[in-house]
């Protein structure tokens, strides 16, 4: 399996092969030598890395519903301030930095697919809530798999590929001799990508909203009257998710808005406008098919679609891994029993005391324990709460670090979904319905239960890299702790920033609560539907779930990726647009360039361009939130063109709302698209140039 991969110059011959018998590995510091490892610098800069990336990845995840990939721009920009420093011999330190900057990707990925469902619910959490469920989520991810690195990283060395951790190592490995460009091309990325966002999003000098019915004049509206109705949301950030998600991937999530929005929302006019009632009544609808606009009809009819196709989509991927869950079972029991005493272990192999692990999850199950009391009032559900949540966090912790391990993706969306159904039919079991109470404990346990498993998925990943290099592992354990709490902290901040100055649910013309459009939080929404449905009683509109779940089914059948497809179901047509759009202009840089060489290059600039958009637009994004908030004033409001115009005599608004504002808003598109081929020029040369020095 590994014997394709090619190690690095820095890198032993044996790091990515499986041993011959008698042949140990030994890695690029070895365990007699203690170079600074955790030191002020690297704990600072790790810190700083953490609040950043929380901020830039929850903005992100809850407008895409896809969290930022945040440990290969935090290796990149480690190796890149590194340069900064007299003392150059800092790869441990860059070790330490990664994978407390890493904590920022994990925690946002176990909130955002379940603290928005609270706010979609009414249920309004405290921030208390949110920084408890999500801390104690990570450190039980943490402490589960401390027993399991050893198996995880030693031996099976050379039989798992750890795609991801394979990149970082590479990343922070070459970066001792490099000059570091490609710090360079992601800063510069990250300048366009805040600009274009603050001039698009907050001070609205042009629309960036595209669309058919206006672009396209007369055919436009013509097309529109039978609600086929093409759209783009030309911002930095879907650019750039498309740009490092790829030409496959944004293609299939296209393909299923295209089927939604294309094809069933004028084929669901077809067929209902000539009716007096509605299609097929979902609960609460009572507008007939023929008074609604597109997006009405893909709101009420389209999109419980996709959900149904991305909650089939999410069991089958737990079908599809039966095996290694069951494989895993044993793993986990093994990994408690651990040895009491470590003796003269090798630096390099030393773990965390079984004592000190074993309180730490002491502790995490207290603070569990606590929260759920604190939420409900009641001994019993709080101790079926916590008893919920460690079981399955126990359970599905090794599932997680191998999936990880072995393909690059966590399978946290599926584990999540079954856990809130289990941890719903439990509440009930024990008394409690789908009031407020029973839905609040629902989702806090998938909040702590979807943390832990990001966690441990992704920590297994940091443990692998510092075998690779010689890190120490029991350091690394210890701080990444700091790096969940830091997180935590963050992301119980910007989520409660965002919910208060965009709002997760908003009333369309006709008074109906909605998805904002400006704030999606697909995975919230659809925990969200999950949760009342089983514990709510609500009738729901099934054939249209069945539907989309037999989409599902067909998908896989045709071996096409159903859960990416049925995102496309779920998502508006502007995200996914967008974000194949992206991908195609990244196809197409990547192909450009004279010689194999430069075009393997400018492809190679691919994620750091996208990388550095995505936390542009998504620092910008939450800045922005924060200068909108109405406690503050909304000083935000003072400097947007928009909102200016609308107060005064509007002839902007009007010309922001028309054909001008959208013309500009194509150009505008165009400048990003040249901006990232000149960056990509400009990066592959001074990469082909510290190659030829270094050769």
């Amino acid at each position: 399996m590994e014997g394709s991969q090619k190690p690095t110059k820095v890198l032993p011959p044996n790091a990515f092969r499986e041993l011959e018998p008698g042949e140990t590995y030994s890695p690029v510091v070895p365990s007699d030598q203690s170079p600074p490892e955790v030191t002020l610098r690297s704990i600072l800069i790790g810190v700083i890395m953490v609040v950043i990336f929380t901020f830039a990845a929850a903005y992100i995840g809850l407008k895409t519903g896809n969290v930022i990939e945040t440990s290969i721009p935090v290796a990149i920009l480690a190796v890149f301030l590194g340069t900064f420093f007299k003392r150059r011999n800092s790869l441990l330190e860059n070790v330490i930095i990664q994978s407390l900057g890493q904590a920022s990707g994990v925690v946002v990925a176990g909130a955002i697919f379940t603290i928005p469902a609270l706010y979609v619910l009414d249920l309004k959490p405290s921030f208390l809530q949110i920084f408890l469920s999500c801390l104690v989520g990570g450190f039980l991810g943490v402490v589960l798999l401390v027993p399991l690195r050893r198996y995880f990283c030693k031996d099976l060395h050379g039989q798992l590929p750890f795609p991801e951790g394979t990149a970082i190592t590479n990343v922070l490995a070459t970066g001792e001799k490099s000059k570091g460009s490609a710090g360079k091309v992601l800063l510069m990325a990250f300048g366009a990508g805040f600009l274009y966002d603050l001039f698009v999003e907050f001070l609205h000098l042009w629309n960036h909203h595209l669309n058919s019915k206006i672009l396209f004049g007369k055919f436009g509206r013509f097309m529109e009257e039978s609600r086929f109705e093409l759209r783009l949301n030309a911002t930095a950030v879907y650019f750039g998710l498309g740009y490092i998600i790829g030409p496959r991937y944004a293609g299939i999530i296209a393909a299923g808005s295209v089927l939604s929005f294309l094809i069933l929302v004028p084929l669901v006019y077809f067929a209902g406008s000539g009716l007096q009632t509605p299609l097929i009544p979902p609960e609460g609808v009572t507008a007939l098919v023929r008074d609604m606009d597109a997006q009405q009809i893909f709101a009420n009819y389209i999109r419980p679609m996709g959900i149904g196709c991305i909650a089939v989509a999410g069991m089958i991927g737990i079908l599809k891994m039966s095996k290694i869950i069951l494989s895993s079972l044993s793993l986990a029991f093994k990994g408690l029993v651990g040895k009491g005493d470590q003796g003269e272990v090798a630096r390099t192999d030393r773990d965390m005391t079984p004592r000190n692990t074993f309180a730490i999850q002491a502790a995490s199950v207290l603070g569990m324990l606590f929260l759920f009391w604190y939420i409900s009032g009641a001994l019993t559900t709080a101790l079926v709460g916590t008893g919920i949540t460690f079981a399955l966090a126990f359970l599905f912790t090794p599932v997680a670090a191998r999936a990880i391990a072995i393909v690059g993706v966590n399978p946290v969306s599926g584990m999540t979904m079954l856990t809130l159904i289990i941890a719903c039919l439990a509440l009930v079991a024990t008394g409690l319905r789908g009031d407020a109470l029973g839905m609040s404990v629902a989702l806090v346990v998938g909040c702590a239960v979807c943390t832990a498993l990001s966690t441990s998925g992704a920590f297994i990943t940091d443990l692998k890299v510092g075998y690779w290099l010689g890190a120490s592992p029991f350091q690394q354990q210890r701080w990444k702790f700091l790096g969940i709490f830091v997180a935590s902290l963050s992301v119980g901040g910007v989520i409660w920033v965002l919910a208060n100055s965009y709002g997760f649910m908003i009333p369309d013309a006709s008074g109906q609560m909605v998805v904002n459009p400006a704030l999606p939080a697909p995975q919230g929404n659809l925990m969200a539907t999950i949760v009342e449905g089983v514990m709510g009683g609500q009738k729901q509109a099934l054939i249209l779930f069945a539907l989309g779940g037999l989409v599902a089914v067909l998908l896989e059948m045709a071996t096409v990726p159903a859960l990416a497809f049925g995102l496309g179901m779920y998502l508006p047509i502007e995200i996914n647009m967008a974000v194949f759009f992206g991908a195609a202009v990244g196809h197409f840089i990547g192909k450009s360039g004279n010689t194999e060489e430069e075009k393997e290059a400018r492809k190679e600039q691919g994620t750091l361009i996208a990388s550095g958009l995505m936390a542009g637009a998504a620092i910008i994004g939450t800045i922005g939130a924060i200068l909108l908030l109405p406690q503050i004033g909304a000083p935000m409001e003072y400097i947007d063109f928009l909102h200016v115009s609308e107060q005064g005599a509007g002839s902007f608004a009007q010309w922001y709302e028309g054909f001008g504002g959208q013309l500009v808003s194509v150009f505008g598109l165009a400048a990003l698209v040249l901006a990232c081929y000149f960056l990509a020029r400009k990066g592959a040369k001074w990469q082909l140039e510290e190659e030829k020095e270094q050769t």
